[in-house]
C-alpha cells in the first residue's frame, strides 16, 4: 500500500466512541450517544472499504500487510507487538462486521428510541465491534485473545443488559461460563503452540509448523483440537451450543450482532485463519467437519418445535454455523468463508426483521399468537421473506450459492455420510423457516386485542436497514456462482490465504468435476429446499390439520423437539448440580472451618492477649504510680537482700 495503511484506525473509532461516551456522560443525550455510535462504526466501515480497496490494488502475491502499532511486551526471545494484519481474509471479515454492524447500530436508534439507558447499550455495542475488530484484524494469537476475551465480556453484557429480568442475568451468567471452558481450550492451544514453535505470531508460526510438526502427529493434532475447542464456546457448536439460544433475552438488535456479525463468527475465522495448522492433522479436521454436521442437524431439528420466533433463529444459526465448521473441516474453507458472509447478511436480517414484528406487536415472541401480518407490516413481510428464502438455500438468493457449495465440497471430498446429514439439515431447515414465515405473515391473524390494537410498521430508521440486507441477501451470493472454470471471483479473492491448502475443497477444484454431477448435486439441493417448503405451506396454510395430526401421532418426539432435547436438564443435573454441590461442601469444610477458623483463631487469641494487657493499661495515674513503686520495691529487695 502507498503510505500508511492505519489499520488501527478501524478499531480505535469505535473505542474512541466509548471513551467518549464515558467522559461526557448524560451530556450527549439519547440522541446524542445513537449518532455517536453510528458514526464510529460508519467511519470504521469507510476507512475498512478504503483500505479493501488499497489492498486489492496490490499485486496477488502481496496482498498481506502487517501494520505494527508498538510493542507490547518483550521477555528474553518473545516479542508480541500490537500489530493488524489485512489480507484477502481478514478484509472479508472486517467489511462484514463494519458493514452489518453499522447496520444494526442505525437500526437500534429506531428500536431502542424508549429504553431509558440508551447511552449504556450503545457503549456496550462499540465496545463489541472494538473487540470483534481487534479479533479479526489481529496478527498475533495473544491480540486475538485480547479480542477473543473482549468479545465474551461485551457478550455478557449485553445479553444481560436488562439485568432486572431474572432470565436475562441468568442468560449473560450462562454465555460467560460455557465460554469459559472453551477459552481455556484456546489457551492450552496457545501455550501449547507457542511451546513448540517459540512464536505466536501467526505467519512465522505458519512458515515453521510443517518443519515442527509431522503430519498427523500427536502434539499438533492435540493443540489444533484444543484450539476448536475455544472455537466450539464462540461458535456455539456441540457440546458447547447451549448459550447462544438463550442469548435471544438480550434486545433484539444484540441478537442480530451476536448471531450474524460478531461473535459466533469468531471460531470460524479463528479455524479458518489457522488451516495451515489444521491441515497438519488430518484427525482434527476429522473432527471439526464431524461436530460441525452433527451441530447442523442436531440445532434444525430443534428448530422444527420451537414457537418463540426469536429462539427458532437462535437454533437456525447453531444450525448454519455447524455448516461453516462442516465446510472447514472437509478442506473447503473458502465455502466456510463464503457461507459465514452470506449468512450474516441473511440472519441479521432475519433477526432485524423479527424485531420489527415484536416491536410492532408490543413485546410478542410467541408466533401461535402472529399470523396475518403481512397486510399490515408489508416492508418487514418483504424483508422476511427474502431473508427466509435466503436461507432455505433457494437460487438466486445468496444462501443457496454458500450451502450449495459447502454441499458439493463434502461430497466431492469423500465424506458421504457428511454430505447426507448436510442435505437433511437444508431440508428442515428450508421447513421450519418457512414455518416460522408462514405462522407470522399468513394465514388468519391470531393476535391479542391489545396487540392488534398498536400494530404499526417499524419507523425509517429500522426499515432502511432491513431493505439494505435485502439487497445483500439476494445479491450477495453472486460473487461465488458455481461451475465457474478456475473457481469463482470469491474464491480467487481468497486465494492468496489459502493457496498452501492441500485439501482446499469446493468449486475451487470443480472444473475436475464432471458437470453433470455437479449440475445433478445443485438441482437435488434446490430440491429437498423446495420439498421442506411445499410441506410447510402444506402443514401451516393449505391443510393445518396435517401439522396438528402430525403433531399427534409424534407426540414424544415432539415433546422431545419443543424441549430441546432436555439438554439443559441434563447439564443441570449432571455438571451445574454436582459442581454447585462441591463447592457447597468445600465452602462449609475449607472456608468455614479452615479459613474462617485460622482467622477467628487469631482474632480469638489476640483478644485474650489483650484482655491481659488491659489489666495492667488501666489509664489511671495512680495505679501506674502504684505499680511503679512496686517495682522499684521489687528491684530494691532484689539487690539489697544479703
Amino acid at each position: 500500500m502507498n503510505g500508511a495503511p492505519l489499520l488501527w484506525l478501524i478499531p480505535a473509532l469505535p473505542l474512541a466512541a466509548v471513551l467518549i461516551n464515558l467522559l461526557l456522560g448524560d451530556r450527549l443525550g439519547r440522541r446524542g450517544a445513537g449518532w455517536l455510535a453510528c458514526g464510529a462504526v460508519g467511519l470504521s466501515f469507510a476507512w475498512s472499504v478504503l483500505s479493501v480497496l488499497r489492498l486489492a490494488a496490490l499485486p496477488e502475491a502481496q496482498r498481506a500487510v502487517v501494520e505494527s502499532v508498538y510493542t507490547w511486551m518483550r521477555v528474553g526471545d518473545l516479542s508480541v507487538d500490537v500489530s493488524f494484519l489485512l489480507d484477502p481474509l481478514s478484509a472479508v471479515m472486517i467489511l462484514v462486521v463494519t458493514g452489518v454492524g453499522f447496520l444494526i447500530h442505525v437500526y437500534s436508534t429506531g428500536y431502542m428510541s424508549h429504553e431509558p439507558d440508551v447511552r449504556r447499550f450503545f457503549l456496550y455495542l462499540n465496545l463489541f465491534m472494538f473487540a470483534m475488530l481487534t479479533l479479526v484484524l489481529a496478527d498475533n494469537f495473544l491480540l486475538m485473545f485480547v479480542g477473543w476475551e473482549g468479545v465474551g465480556l461485551c457478550s455478557y453484557l449485553l445479553i444481560g443488559f436488562w439485568y432486572e429480568r431474572p432470565a436475562a442475568a441468568a442468560a449473560g451468567k450462562k454465555a460467560f461460563i460455557v465460554n469459559r471452558i472453551g477459552d481455556f481450550g484456546f489457551l492450552l492451544g496457545m501455550f501449547t503452540l507457542f511451546a513448540w514453535t517459540g512464536t505466536l505470531q501467526f505467519q512465522r508460526m505458519f512458515e515453521v509448523a510443517p518443519q515442527l510438526f509431522p503430519a498427523g502427529g500427536i502434539v499438533i493434532t492435540v493443540a489444533t483440537l484444543l484450539l476448536f475447542l475455544g472455537a466450539t464456546g464462540k461458535s456455539a457448536q456441540l457440546p458447547l451450543y447451549v448459550w447462544l439460544p438463550d442469548a435471544m433475552e438480550g434486545p433484539t438488535p444484540v441478537s442480530a450482532l451476536i448471531h450474524a456479525a460478531t461473535m459466533v463468527t469468531a471460531g470460524v475465522y479463528m479455524v479458518a485463519r489457522t488451516h495451515v495448522l489444521f491441515q497438519l492433522a488430518p484427525v482434527s479436521l476429522e473432527v471439526v467437519a464431524w461436530v460441525g454436521a452433527a451441530t447442523a442437524l442436531f440445532a434444525a431439528t430443534i428448530g422444527l418445535a420451537q414457537n418463540d420466533i426469536k429462539r427458532v433463529l437462535a437454533y437456525s444459526t447453531v444450525s448454519q454455523l455447524g455448516y461453516m465448521f462442516m465446510a472447514c473441516g472437509v478442506g473447503a474453507f473458502t465455502a466456510g468463508i463464503f457461507h459465514l458472509m452470506t449468512h450474516a447478511f441473511f440472519k441479521a436480517l432475519l433477526f432485524l426483521g423479527a424485531g420489527s414484528v415484536i416491536h410492532a406487536m408490543s413485546g410478542e415472541q410467541d408466533m401461535r399468537r402472529m399470523g396475518g401480518l403481512a397486510a399490515r407490516l408489508p416492508w418487514t413481510h418483504g424483508a422476511m421473506l427474502m431473508a427466509t428464502l435466503a436461507i432455505a438455500g433457494i437460487p438466486p438468493f445468496a444462501g443457496f450459492f454458500s450451502k450449495d457449495e459447502i454441499l458439493a465440497s463434502a461430497f466431492f471430498s469423500g465424506h458421504p455420510a457428511i454430505w447426507v446429514m448436510g442435505l437433511a439439515g437444508a431440508v428442515l431447515t428450508a421447513f421450519y423457516m418457512f414455518r416460522l414465515y408462514l405462522l407470522t405473515f399468513r394465514g388468519r391473524p391470531r393476535l391479542t386485542h391489545e396487540a392488534e390494537h398498536h400494530l404499526h410498521e417499524s419507523p425509517p430508521a429500522m426499515i432502511v436497514p432491513l431493505f439494505v440486507l435485502a439487497v445483500l441477501s439476494v445479491l450477495g451470493g453472486l460473487v461465488g456462482p458455481p461451475l465457474q472454470e478456475g473457481g469463482h471471483p470469491f474464491a480467487r479473492w481468497l486465494a492468496p490465504v489459502f493457496a498452501s491448502g492441500a485439501h482446499e475443497g469446493g468449486h475451487a477444484a470443480a472444473h475436475e468435476i464432471p458437470v453433470a454431477t455437479e449440475w445433478m448435486l445443485i438441482g437435488l439441493s434446490v430440491l429437498v429446499a423446495a420439498a421442506g417448503i411445499a410441506f410447510a405451506f402444506r402443514a401451516y396454510l393449505w391443510s393445518p390439520e396435517t401439522a396438528t395430526r402430525l403433531r399427534e401421532r409424534l407426540s414424544g418426539v415432539h415433546r422431545a423437539l419443543l424441549n430441546k432435547y432436555w439438554v439443559d436438564e441434563l447439564y443441570e443435573w449432571t455438571v451445574v448440580r454436582p459442581v454447585y454441590h462441591t463447592a457447597q461442601a468445600f465452602w462449609r469444610f475449607w472456608d468455614t472451618k479452615v479459613v474462617d477458623g485460622i482467622v477467628n483463631g487469631v482474632g480469638v487469641t489476640l483478644e485474650g492477649v489483650s484482655a491481659v494487657l488491659r489489666l495492667f493499661q488501666t489509664g489511671f495515674v495512680g495505679t501506674y504510680a502504684l505499680l511503679f513503686t512496686l517495682g522499684v520495691v521489687a528491684l530494691l529487695l532484689h539487690f539489697l537482700r544479703p
